[in-house]
Order: structure tokens, then C-alpha cells, then sequence
């Protein structure tokens, strides 16, 4: 179930017109070769999350947007569309059902070049469909 959410959310977060027209590629790791921004799935971790009748799994997926810009509010608009657009992921996927979905924790880092990145963390709860 954790590749099928991780190519749920690339999909999911690929189609939203307001994100791709912003960002240069929406990928499932960091591309060698993009201009900036860019968004990927920096890592995902799964673990038991069956029920008696259903198996199940807890997935952890860390998001990383990567910006350019020296002020601290430079990714502000685009954390809050890719916030939006992933509060809206639909619950029943192929194969699985998010039961629920949460933020976690978020971490901005300053980096050399005027380089800036965005770590997004969630919890899905999946159901087998």
C-alpha cells in the first residue's frame, strides 16, 4: 500500500493546475536536473496498521520542496496550495482507502545559494480496499 499512496500523491498533487503551473517537476524522489522549485517525496515509511478483517498499514511520507529566495516567506504560497491540495486527496484509491490523513510536523531550512527547503511530513492510515 505505500507505493500505491506514494503514486496516489504524486498523481494527485500533478493534477492541480494552480501547483504545476509553479512548480517544475512534482517527482517521486529529488530530480538531478531540474531548475527550481520543485517538489518530491523525500522518503515514506510504513508500518502495521491491520484490523481483524482487513489489512492495513500506517504510512509516514516526507514531502520536500525545494525554492529559491532569501526571505523566510518566499515558500509561503506554495506550502499552503500543496497543504490545500493534499487535505483534499481523495479517501478511496485504487487498491486501498485513506482512513485518515494528518499533518505531522514541517521543517524550512536556509541553504547556500539562496536555496531554501520545505519538509511536509504526514500520517496516512490505509485500509485494503
Amino acid at each position: 500500500m505505500e507505493i500505491a499512496l506514494r503514486a496516489a500523491l504524486i498523481d494527485w498533487l500533478s493534477a492541480d493546475p494552480a501547483l504545476a503551473a509553479q512548480l517544475n517537476a512534482i517527482v517521486e524522489e529529488a530530480p538531478s536536473r531540474t531548475s527550481l522549485p520543485w517538489l518530491a517525496i523525500a522518503s515514506s515509511a510504513s508500518t502495521d496498521w491491520s484490523c481483524k478483517t482487513t489489512p492495513g498499514r500506517e504510512v509516514r511520507v516526507a514531502l520536500e520542496l525545494h525554492c529559491r529566495g532569501d526571505a523566510p516567506e518566499t515558500a509561503v504560497t506554495l506550502v499552503a496550495g500543496i497543504e490545500a491540495r493534499l487535505a483534499g486527496l481523495p479517501r478511496d484509491q485504487a487498491g486501498f482507502q485513506i482512513v485518515t490523513a494528518q499533518f505531522l510536523r514541517a521543517r524550512a531550512e536556509q541553504r547556500r545559494e539562496s536555496r531554501r527547503a520545505v519538509l511536509l511530513e504526514y500520517r496516512f492510515r490505509l485500509l485494503a480496499a
